[in-house]
């Protein structure tokens, strides 16, 4: 069955029973949360499926469309990734993503139709409904800290195997890690089969996107897909590999306090942080797995970018990764790369976080990474509490 109900099920039922000393305990908050997700989330599924059904019908061609040169970004949580992506969408002679409104309101390519002719209606009207979702943009999902969110800004694609409910972000909303199957752990752990059937679904989607926009190149950033490396060459075996390295004494407390800052927007963990031995177990998992896939499959399809480098120097990075990968390289380019960074520095936040509050110890984190620290170079006296601000704070994700 292409939608895993099996587990969709198991995550509400443990969602109201015997939640007492779980990270998903049942409060005012979580129930408040619950009741609004399941009357959004159940129509929108089924109304999708019927679309991504109707696509079948009516685009019966997409499915042969093809994914050429795919660039997929991989790294841990928290190493530039959101930059380096959100920089490249200003290419849009080049690259397509998916944004936020393409991933959960119009994955279909029926669904767009009827937006676009929706859009047509409400120009007529002085575009009543898309000043209101502009307003509801601005005012809610831009006042996201750590990693702030637009409707109209690129997103992490992996977002879009949650309408078939197989994606390791499923933990934000339901933070039961030991129901969920072993994502975190892709091409290690999980079944021949599942894995096919989930990335089948990925790629009819990018197929999908690509098709609906008539773009060239799919340009796509999931830290989680550092761990279905292999399956992702496997599907696209022309794609370009860009894998980020950022220094773990930075990239594991920030991502601890991002994903304990998602957790308590969908609800009320007992503790400040949770899942930290297995947070970090995952991060170790997503820095020497595809390092290894990479050392063993050299190519010039594959890049390792080192953070802080990428930071410094993003756009002569950017032109050479161009030329290595054969995408094309125009001069004015260098003016929409160059307003890329002015709204990310836009976006600019505060930061704060301890890793010792987080029962981490700099020695510690060294000892865990010290293949990391040795092959890299990485810094080893990085303060703590850690403040990150300007392009870098933003650029972290």
């Amino acid at each position: 069955m292409p939608y895993n109900l099996r587990l969709f099920w198991r995550m509400t039922y443990r969602s109201f029973i015997k939640t007492a000393n779980t990270p998903g305990r049942l409060t005012k908050k979580r129930l408040i949360f619950l009741i609004i997700f399941y009357i959004v989330w159940i129509p929108v599924t089924i109304f999708t499926w019927i679309c991504l059904g109707l696509d079948d019908i009516l685009f019966p061609a997409y499915k042969n469309h093809p994914v050429e040169k795919p660039l997929f970004i991989l790294s841990n949580y928290r190493s530039g990734s959101t930059f380096l992506h959100r920089l490249l969408s200003h290419d849009q002679k080049n690259f397509t993503s998916m944004r936020t409104w393409d991933i959960y309101l119009t994955p279909s390519i029926t669904q767009r139709k009827l937006v676009d002719l929706l859009k047509k209606i409400d120009s007529l009207f002085g575009s009543p409904f898309y000043h209101l979702i502009k307003k509801i943009d601005q005012i809610g999902l831009q006042k996201v800290a750590i990693h702030p969110i637009s409707f109209f800004e690129p997103e992490e694609d992996e977002n879009i195997l949650l309408h078939n409910w197989s994606s390791f972000l499923i933990i934000y909303l339901f933070p039961f890690l030991d129901e969920l199957p072993p994502y975190q752990f892709f091409d290690r752990d999980l079944p021949a089969d599942e894995k096919n059937r989930i990335m089948g679904f990925y790629k009819s989607m990018l197929q999908r996107h690509l098709y609906a926009t008539g773009a060239s190149y799919f340009v796509s950033k999931n830290p989680s897909f550092s761990a279905k490396i292999s399956t992702l060459k496997e599907f696209f075996p022309d794609a370009r590999i860009i894998y980020l390295v950022r220094n773990p004494l930075d990239m594991l407390p920030s991502t601890v306090s991002w994903l304990n800052y998602a957790w308590n927007i969908f609800g009320e963990p007992a503790e400040k942080y949770i899942y930290l031995d297995e947070i970090c177990e995952l991060s170790q998992h997503w820095y020497r797995y595809p390092l290894a896939y990479l050392d063993e499959h050299p190519s010039a399809n594959h890049l390792i970018l080192n953070y802080d480098k990428m930071i410094k120097h993003p756009k002569s990075i950017i032109r050479d990764f161009y030329v290595q990968f054969g995408y094309e390289h125009q001069i004015e380019l260098d003016e929409a790369f160059t307003e890329g960074i002015k709204a990310t520095e836009a976006r600019r936040g505060e930061h704060d976080y301890s890793y010792e509050e987080m029962g981490y110890t700099r020695a510690g984190i060294i000892a865990t990474f010290a293949d990391i620290f040795e092959r890299f170079g990485f810094e080893k006296d990085q303060l703590s509490p850690v403040q990150l601000d300007s392009v870098v704070e933003v650029a972290a994700d």
